[in-house]
């Protein structure tokens, strides 16, 4: 009997700095970092650029992971049904964390499913017209949508998008009653906006970039709590009196399945937000006129809350329920 409690006891021992070491040693091989579009565009590149600095300081590679399709439903349920071990990631943004569960039935929960790593960063969204117009300020914006109502169309890059509940929160805002014509992406919305068959836009910043530079649309305000350093001359909604849009952000964190180790998360998040602080990564971001977040986990919940949130409640004011 003491020679068999003796074999267990140290079996015990043994086996007790064995899962320690195994914990310590996080990551020991490669990280899976699904992405939720096509490969190629913005959200694709910030999540390439933000693994190829995160796996440098991991010392770990991290395989990024293209999952499009069906407005990032398929990343979102791969990345639930995934083992919680800290392998399999995910690249959340508004668009699956906030506007679609908001509007549409969706086959995860936004909250239950996943577990918070960190917030990346975000780009403000800004109010763009057709440069042929006579609008040059918020209040020229707002009386000719009055003086035309009914009959100003804006585009957005889909039903359910930021674009599309930016514009539908501006209307509640101002009493203006624009006509929405939803498009399949920004770029075809940007094709009609600049060929006058819609007059107003609410795109993020990088995608209107190019455009402002061309002088084909015309900037109006920014969202978000100041200028942006790139625009400085135009001003934010919370400057000029409308109210809402000075924490509004396209916004892109890190999220993995629910039920991940507190301990995992924390080197996640920690590591995370040691890189999204280097200058070299901050240059890169901002080709997507993204600015770095670092949050904790837990404020990145909080966050993400916050927001699903105020787009869900705003759908319901709006009567914006998609079915798809």
């Amino acid at each position: 009997m003491k020679r068999r409690s003796f074999l267990l006891g140290s079996a015990a021992l043994l086996g007790m700095p064995q899962i320690s070491s195994a914990q310590s040693k996080y990551p020991s091989h490669a990280i899976t970092y699904i992405v939720p579009v096509a490969p190629g565009g913005g959200s694709d590149f910030v999540g390439r650029a933000v693994t190829n600095a995160w796996g440098k300081e991991l010392g770990q590679t991290f395989i990024v992971d293209n999952q499009g399709g069906g407005g990032g439903i398929i990343a979102c349920q791969k990345t639930a049904r995934s083992q919680p071990d800290g392998y399999v990631l995910m690249q959340g943004y508004v668009a699956t964390l906030a506007t679609s569960p908001a509007t549409r039935h969706v086959p995860y929960d936004p909250i239950r499913d996943f577990t918070p790593v960190g917030m990346i960063g975000g780009t403000p969204n800004v109010l763009v017209v057709n440069s042929k117009l006579p609008i040059h300020n918020l209040q020229d914006f707002i009386a000719y949508s009055k003086k035309n109502d009914g009959n100003t169309n804006y585009g957005s890059a889909g039903a359910g998008s930021l674009t599309h509940l930016l514009m539908e929160l501006l209307k509640q805002r101002v009493g203006s009653n624009m006509v929405h014509i939803a498009y399949k992406g920004v770029s075809p919305a940007f094709t009609d906006l600049i060929a006058g068959q819609t007059q107003a836009m609410f795109p993020g910043l990088a995608a209107a970039v190019p455009h402002l530079k061309s002088q084909t649309v015309r900037a109006i305000a920014v969202t978000g709590k100041t200028r942006n350093p790139r625009f400085k001359d135009v001003p934010t909604f919370e400057e000029l009196g409308i109210k809402g849009f000075d924490d509004v952000l396209q916004w892109y964190g890190v999220s993995g399945p629910a039920g991940m180790d507190k301990d995992v998360v924390k080197v996640l998040n920690d590591s995370l937000n040691k890189v999204l602080v280097l200058p070299d990564l901050a240059k890169q971001l901002e080709i997507e006129a993204i600015e770095p977040m670092p949050m904790t986990s837990a404020e990145f919940a909080d966050y993400a809350k916050l927001d699903l949130e105020r787009w869900t409640k705003l759908a319901k004011e709006q009567n914006i329920n998609l079915t798809a």
